[in-house]
């Protein structure tokens, strides 16, 4: 009898396989709370990653690091109106603390913009105080009624960034920044995802925000994920908490602002994009593990020979783990390295030590290959390449897009396990309500020429269609 496969097929049920590689790969369990999980070592360990990648980005960009409570005034949410409403089904509130009943409840933070600006009020008076960058790493919690693993929890990890500005402009600008030098470049040039970069419609976009830019990924079923959104929030907060500066003219004026963030739902993310039938596929920048040695039997000969390669190949730069595990048998071990996507597996036996090889067996493209052991230290981090990722992501999307003219052929498309692209002048506020009756959004709005709108009126503007996680 044939052995049954690790992981579910992708082509029999996409979300089994999704759910298989997440507790297989040992990324996460389910937490003991509907909609919480546990993040294992592993998949942390890609989290960990992910934050050095962003945060360097984020503190070029001028954004220095701060910590707000995660518990927040109910009061404070009430003050902005379309930020209240956009949260209320989501929120969770401390009502008892202490044994007592609280004065007042307490909402457990599902973004911060509020209590931010309780503070941005205080801290800034003049211009010279602006412009104020700030960004937090931090939980959050939106109660989900749909969850699934890195993609919806009630509780995740994210960064969220908040910043005031003198000038609409300022502000405008620095939003674009965040989308384009830290949320693009990450996406694209770590990740190897290639996102679309766009402008959210007025339905899609974010509570009390003017405008909200997004990237959005084609995940393996053809479906689309949000990655990381950037809004200008104009002066809505600032009205609400009173936030105002004294300008060089001696006139009090309301502070622009910003507030952008991304999440742990890049590690699902990274699963449906890059992951096939045999498990995850790490793109070299980010992992974690760029090489495992692994010694394939219990001998001191060989098991000394793989620690060896591997202080090698650490001095060379390479990110590596030495598996001496051999009281496990090594298909097992094999396995759970290709389950967990690792780039680069160099396997030492008996018989190599005696022709003076190892193995180099490739996650990406695949494929393995005999080296010989005085080559490994120079041949490893030029395969350490992330192109054909990237490739691969993108002629996925551009393959499984279709450009139609009426929302039921972009009905039918997202149907069909596809995006559509559809003229926004042809399809409207009245179109994306018939596409929602169908659980099909407009992802994004982008130019002809694949820029992002300045404007939700922009002339030329193409709708992306999809049904999205």
């Amino acid at each position: 009898m044939a052995m049954p496969p690790v992981l579910t097929p992708q082509a029999d049920d996409f979300p089994r396989w999704y759910q298989d590689l997440v507790g297989k790969a040992e990324l996460a369990d389910n937490g003991p709370v509907r909609g919480t999980m546990v993040i294992r070592p592993y998949g942390y360990g890609l989290w960990e990653r992910m934050q050095q990648e962003l945060d360097a980005r984020i503190k070029e960009a001028g954004a220095q690091n701060a910590y707000f409570p995660l518990l927040i005034p109910q009061s404070y949410l009430t003050r902005e109106a379309e930020h209240v409403e956009g949260f209320a089904p989501e929120l969770a509130v401390v009502t008892h603390g202490g044994g007592k009943e609280l004065e007042e409840p307490a909402v457990i933070r599902p973004t911060s913009e509020t209590i931010v600006n309780e503070y941005f009020s205080k801290w800034v008076q003049s211009y010279r105080d602006l412009p104020l960058l700030i960004n937090q790493w931090a939980n959050a919690v939106r109660w989900e009624m749909r969850p699934r693993a890195f993609l919806r929890t009630t509780e995740f990890l994210w960064q969220e960034g908040h910043t005031a500005h003198a000038t609409y402009e300022e502000a405008r600008d620095y939003a674009v920044r965040i989308h384009r030098d830290v949320y693009a470049d990450f996406m694209v040039n770590v990740l190897a995802i290639d996102v679309v970069a766009g402008r959210k419609t007025p339905v899609e976009r974010f509570a009390g925000a003017v405008n909200t830019l997004t990237l959005e990924a084609m995940t393996g079923d053809g479906k689309a994920l949000q990655m990381g959104t950037s809004h200008e929030l104009g002066q809505n907060f600032a009205r609400a908490f009173d936030t105002r500066y004294l300008s060089k003219e001696g006139k009090q004026k309301l502070v622009w602002q910003t507030s952008w963030g991304s999440s742990t739902r890049m590690i699902g993310a990274l699963a449906m994009s890059h992951g096939d039938d045999h498990g995850l596929r790490v793109p070299p920048r980010l992992a974690p593990v760029q090489a495992v040695v692994v010694a394939v039997k219990g001998d001191d000969a060989v098991s000394a020979e793989a620690r060896r390669i591997g202080d090698t190949l650490k001095a060379a730069g390479v990110r590596v783990q030495v598996d001496d595990r051999t009281d496990t048998p090594f298909g097992r071990r094999a396995v759970d390295w290709e389950l967990k996507g690792v780039p680069l597996r160099v396997e030492v036996g008996p018989r190599d030590l005696e022709n003076g090889t190892a193995m180099l067996v490739r996650r990406i493209p695949g494929g393995k290959e005999p080296v010989r052991l005085d080559a490994l230290a120079a041949l490893l981090p030029a395969v350490l390449d992330q192109a054909l990722l990237l490739r691969q992501s993108r002629e996925r999307r551009q393959s499984c897009t279709t450009d139609v003219t009426t929302a039921e052929e972009a009905v039918e498309a997202a149907a069909a396990g596809g995006w559509a692209r559809i003229p926004w002048a042809v399809l409207g506020a009245e179109g994306e309500a018939r596409l929602a009756e169908q659980a099909v959004t407009v992802r994004c709005l982008v130019g002809e020429d694949g820029s992002v709108p300045d404007a939700d009126d922009a002339p030329g503007s193409i709708a992306v269609v999809a049904r999205a996680y």
